[in-house]
């Protein structure tokens, strides 16, 4: 299988693997040693892209946050590949006793402790989790631009960011001369297309951001193994996604899928990855697995080029009031 070609994120000149491994999983869904397996194995395979965020299993009872750094630190001491990967982690999410939010000082104590955990002394890429509409963007953006001056942080992104704020963020870059936002990391999938599609998307390609998307695969109902009420009743996350994705055009989606799938003797998670790969503006869709055969289903996404016709029947039948 050949190595995947890099992609520019942003203007940050950082160059990243066209897939990002969310490190969600790293001390919950695995345990340390299937997490430095897994991260083995995607380097191995010509991947470097690595997200994660501080309150990374926060909500595991008796946890804290701080899991999934702490993980991927002792990775990186014990396998000295720090050099070889793109490292991404967030701040701004609730971690306890009122540590939460965009304010300078905070993000000041935050990136010291992610810094910490993850034994490295910079993060590549430093994302504001979620929008603090009680901080000032200035404030916020002079924080990150003192800690890419200090080497600390090589570029920053934002995640669950409104079209307007986004857009008023990267207006504050401009008028103050900061550092901008490289990147965004909103919620993009084949079900889940209209906030990036009509808000989002058109400031990411007018102004050359980098997209992370999360939740590629739609909580796992992309890759067909929720089908019924039945299917989701086997998992934790099962719950949610009858909820939201087991009806009519959730259906008509995996039956496309099904059919791409079956043409190009490829899974529908490959399949459903690569139409993302093919769309205007995304960088890396974010991915996560649990086991190494999950991991070479997702590395052979990257490698899945869809023809125009089959780009084009995955777009039409998800999309919206079809």
């Amino acid at each position: 299988m050949t190595t995947p070609p890099l992609r520019p994120l942003g203007r940050s000149g950082l160059q990243v693997s066209p897939l990002c491994f969310g490190g969600n999983v790293f001390g919950w869904t695995a345990d340390e040693a299937t997490s430095f397996s897994l991260l083995d194995a995607w380097v191995d395979a010509g991947f470097n892209f690595v997200d994660t965020a501080d309150m990374y299993s926060s909500w595991v009872p008796g946890h804290q946050g701080g899991e999934s750094e702490t993980i991927i630190g002792k990775w990186l001491r014990k396998s000295g590949k720090r050099d070889r990967i793109v490292l991404a982690t967030k701040v701004g999410k609730e971690m306890g006793e009122g540590k939460k939010g965009l304010r300078s000082a905070y993000i000041r104590a935050a990136v010291e402790d992610s810094l910490r955990r993850l034994q490295t002394d910079y993060i590549d890429l430093y994302q504001a989790h979620e929008d603090d509409p009680d901080t000032p963007l200035a404030e916020t953006l002079e924080a990150f631009a003192a800690l890419i001056k200090e080497g600390k942080v090589r570029a920053i992104g934002a995640s669950n960011y409104s079209a307007p704020r986004f857009a008023e963020a990267l207006e504050t870059s401009v008028a103050l001369g900061l550092p901008r936002y490289e990147s965004l990391q909103p919620l993009y999938n084949l079900y889940d297309r209209a906030v990036f599609e009509d808000a989002l998307r058109p400031i990411c390609l007018a102004h050359e951001i980098g997209v992370i998307n999360y939740y590629a695969l739609a909580s796992g109902f992309l890759s067909g193994k929720y089908r019924s009420a039945e299917d989701a009743a086997k998992s934790p996350r099962g719950a949610g996604v009858v909820a939201q994705y087991l009806n009519p055009r959730g259906l008509r989606i995996l039956a496309t899928l099904d059919e791409v799938a079956e043409r190009y003797q490829a899974t529908p998670a490959q399949v459903a990855l690569a139409w993302q790969l093919a769309q205007p503006a995304i960088t890396a869709p974010i991915v996560s697995a649990t086991s190494l055969a999950q991991l070479q289903e997702l590395v052979g996404a990257a490698q899945l080029q869809l023809d125009p016709d089959a780009l084009e029947d995955l777009t039409l039948d998800s999309a919206e009031g079809v």
